[in-house]
């Protein structure tokens, strides 16, 4: 029990450091960047975030990998979406998935050559993941209290 403790510990404190700092990205130097048009704000926020974020995405994925197994240790079950405790593992790795594939995106067509005219659609991104981060909380949370999304 101490083992699933720590790692719920570190999952939840990840997931605040994610979730919180893409928030403060998407409601403040978001905004800022758009109405400057200017793309450094975003660059030189994600550069600073990148250093804790980035860790801490890995920590949740990890964590989150292993309560996982912790509560359906069976992982041809966790797409199983009659199980309750599978449903919201099911829809976390879903939730993954979408958001590996906003970064890579981003990352290898959006950020190189990245200019005020592309700075939109890296918006949208930067929403997209934000939600997904609030949606990873929800989930979670739907998980932990068992409110049988």
């Amino acid at each position: 029990m101490e083992t699933y403790v720590l790692a719920l510990s570190l999952h939840l404190l990840a997931a605040c450091i994610w979730t919180g700092g893409h928030l403060v990205l998407a409601l403040s130097a978001l905004p800022r960047a758009l109405r400057r048009r200017d793309v450094t704000v975003i660059t030189q926020y994600e550069a600073l975030f990148e250093r804790v974020g980035l860790p801490a995405l890995l920590v949740q994925v990890g964590t989150g990998l292993w309560l996982a197994h912790y509560r359906v240790e069976d992982v041809a079950l966790w797409f199983d979406f009659d199980l309750p405790y599978a449903r919201p593992i099911g829809y976390k790795l879903i939730l993954l998935a979408a958001t590996v594939a906003l970064a890579l995106h981003a990352r290898l067509r959006l950020i190189p050559g990245l200019d005020a005219a592309r700075l939109p659609l890296l918006a949208l991104h930067i929403v997209a993941v934000t939600v997904l981060g609030i949606l990873f909380v929800l989930v979670g949370m739907n998980l932990r209290l068992g409110l049988g999304w």
